[in-house]
């Protein structure tokens, strides 16, 4: 299992090169996450996070992903700092020994990072700035869980 929260942006082949090699594994499951612009007018998102708590809400949601569904490898990339539309904000990747579990603990880490992982995100715009609040989807999400 490897987490890690950082402000450099991440080349997707060479994080996942050498992912899910264990002999017991029959699936791997990617997801990339990226900022977007649903209004046309943001320029910049600012992530803020709290250096050694983050990593460590991230490792407990990822270890109960990885007793849930059996893992056999776990990543978890968070970006913090400036990132523009576009950027990549996030990736998750999980192995297991069927896709079943591959995908559904992938889609579990998905949710809980957005809802549970200790990430302040400021939307900056030509008009302002504003804070992102939670949004009650991301909370009914979690319900399936």
């Amino acid at each position: 299992m490897r987490i890690s929260v950082q402000s450099e942006d991440f080349e997707l082949a060479q994080v996942l090169k050498g992912f899910g090699k264990a002999p017991n594994t029959g699936a791997t499951v990617s997801f990339t996450g990226l900022v977007r612009d649903d209004t046309g007018t943001l320029d910049h998102m600012e992530i803020e996070h709290y250096p050694g708590m983050c990593e460590a809400a991230i490792s407990k949601i990822a270890e109960e992903a990885a007793t849930r569904w059996s893992l056999t490898d776990c990543l978890v990339i968070h970006r913090y700092g400036q990132l523009r539309p576009g950027d990549q904000i996030m990736m998750v990747a999980t192995a297991a020994r069927h896709r079943v579990e591959a995908f559904e603990a992938a889609e579990y880490l998905m949710d809980y990072l957005k809802s549970r992982a200790p990430f302040w995100k400021k939307e900056v715009t030509r008009e302002g700035a504003d804070w992102v609040a939670a949004k009650e989807a991301d909370e009914d999400a979690l319900k399936r869980w």
